[in-house]
């Protein structure tokens, strides 16, 4: 089974929400679609389900021109962030009820109701209702009834946005594991970075309405082919610093400089990139200083968010601990040179940081 989008855009009052995409998922992959609010993501979903019809391009499945046929003649299943179940019936009968719709033998809907509970881990509730169960529980009972239907095809529009953050995080380990059982091609959308990075698989990264990348997950997160790539994957968003390299040196700022990174790299403008958890407030080797001013912090837990201005730029550094700091105190901040990214001018990666490099080929 393929699903292909062959030059696929979205144009609706005179708003372009998709524009051309080309993407092909293969059967029995995770397919992740990451990007802020906006981006595009629900849209190419509906695009792929047949709710919505692209203004330009073709949907092929498994090689079959389907634009523009009906939702209901489609193999696919759809889960949302709300849970939808139907309240008035028992568990049992909520996975069942597509199959019923299917007219399937009574036998072959009971088989396929308690092996799919069991994956589920709903075995003991399949005579609740959905309102006796837990908002964890729920969500599992409505990703059954999309599997139960062994749709080709699994869209996943955020489901786990409604969760408390412990039911999340069970139901992200969960959820590889089942698919990986299913055999479906799986279409997740996030917002969330970290959420991609879990999931595995392979990642598309949207950035209002254009797809920026396509790939293995973990490849794209560390080799993103663009500025605006990898200010999607990470959050908060990768900082920047525009730098000058002339000879052995970047300059930036008013007269300051530190030495060139990045290999056989003409003399130019370029953007540096790093991410907030690689900036730290210890000195160390192979690490660079740079003095900034702290404006805010945002305590989360064990760790801390330094909101930080450098000159012109406004960065944003995760650092482990409870620090005793004070807002618009001078606060030196250090980068370890092989998590620095380089990027053109026009946001085009020139050269990927060194650490990623050493873990694609290691």
């Amino acid at each position: 089974m393929t699903l292909e989008l062959d030059d696929v855009s979205y144009v609706a009052g005179g708003k372009t929400f998709i524009y051309p995409t080309n993407l092909t998922l293969e059967n029995g992959t995770m397919n992740v679609l990451l990007g802020p609010t906006s981006s595009g993501k629900t849209t190419l979903m509906r695009l792929m389900a047949g709710l919505d019809v692209p203004t330009k391009g073709r949907i092929r499945w498994n090689g079959e021109d389907v634009t523009g046929q009906r939702v209901q003649d489609r193999k696919i299943a759809m889960v949302y962030q709300q849970f939808i179940n139907y309240p008035a019936m028992t568990v049992y009968d909520n996975i069942a009820s597509p199959m019923k719709l299917m007219g399937l033998e009574t036998a072959e809907i009971d088989s396929r109701v308690r092996k799919t509970a069991e994956l589920m881990q709903l075995t003991p509730m399949l005579d609740r209702k959905p309102l006796e169960l837990s908002g964890g529980q729920q969500q599992r009972c409505a990703l059954a009834r999309a599997l139960v239907k062994n749709a080709g095809l699994v869209l996943l529009d955020e489901p786990l946005a409604n969760l408390d953050y412990k039911l999340r995080e069970e139901l992200r380990a969960e959820i590889p594991r089942i698919f990986a059982e299913s055999g479906s091609i799986f279409v997740y959308a996030t917002t969330e970075p970290e959420e991609a990075l879990l999931l595995g698989g392979n990642c598309a990264t949207l950035w209002e309405g254009r797809m920026t990348q396509f790939g293995p997950t973990a490849q794209v997160y560390r080799n993103p082919k663009d500025a605006t790539t990898a200010r999607v994957f990470s959050d908060p968003p990768m900082n920047f610093l525009h730098v000058e390299k002339r000879g052995d040196l970047m300059h930036f700022g008013h007269q300051e400089s530190i030495p060139a990174v990045g290999e056989h790299v003409a003399d130019g403008k370029y953007m540096l990139g790093f991410r907030p958890n690689h900036l730290s407030l210890e000195p160390g080797d192979g690490k660079l200083g740079f003095d900034a001013t702290l404006g805010v912090m945002e305590l989360t837990g064990s760790e801390t968010f330094v909101h930080l201005s450098h000159f012109d730029a406004k960065w944003v550094g995760l650092i482990h601990g409870v620090r005793d700091l004070k807002p618009g105190q001078k606060l030196p901040v250090y980068l370890d040179t092989s998590r620095i990214y380089l990027f053109a001018e026009d946001g085009t990666l020139v050269a990927s940081a060194p650490y990623a490099e050493t873990v694609s080929h290691g």
